[in-house]
C-alpha cells in the first residue's frame, strides 16, 4: 500500500498547490471551497494509507522480486448479484424529490422504505439463497 500513499501524497500536493492558485485567479469562492474540500479528503486518504502501509505485511505486488505465484490463493469475498442497492438508491431518490418539492410526507414514506432497503442489502447474507 505504499505505493497507493505515494500516489495520494502527490495528489495532495497538487491540491495544495492548485486551490490558492485558483483562489487567486478567480476569486471564486464554490470552486476554491470545493477544491479545500478535496486536498482536505485527500490527505486523509494518503495519512491512512501511509498510517496502515507501515502497519501491514508487504503484499506480493509491493515486493520487487515478487513471483506471480506469490499471489495464488483466494483474494476475498466477492458478493454476487443483488437488488437491494436499486431499493437503496430508489428511496433515496424519493427522500431528495420530497425534500425538493416541500411534501415532507413523501420524505417520511421515502424513508420508511429506506429503512426497509437498508435493511435488507445490511442483512442480506444472514438468510436466503445466499447466507453465510
Amino acid at each position: 500500500m505504499k505505493h497507493e500513499a505515494w500516489i495520494f501524497g502527490v495528489s495532495t500536493i497538487f491540491f495544495v498547490i492548485v486551490s490558492p492558485a485558483y483562489w487567486l485567479i478567480t476569486k471564486d469562492w464554490t470552486g476554491s471551497s470545493a477544491l479545500v474540500m478535496t486536498t482536505l479528503l485527500v490527505a486523509m486518504i494518503t495519512l491512512y494509507l501511509g498510517f496502515h502501509a507501515s502497519k501491514m505485511d508487504p503484499r506480493p505486488e509491493d515486493l520487487k522480486d515478487a513471483e506471480i505465484a506469490d499471489g495464488a490463493g483466494e483474494l476475498g469475498f466477492f458478493p454476487p448479484y443483488s437488488w437491494w442497492p436499486l431499493w437503496c438508491g430508489a428511496t433515496l431518490a424519493v427522500i431528495v424529490y420530497g425534500v425538493a418539492l416541500g411534501q415532507w410526507w413523501l420524505v417520511a414514506i421515502g424513508m420508511g422504505l429506506g429503512v426497509l432497503a437498508l435493511s435488507g442489502l445490511v442483512f442480506e447474507y444472514y438468510k436466503g439463497e445466499h447466507a453465510h
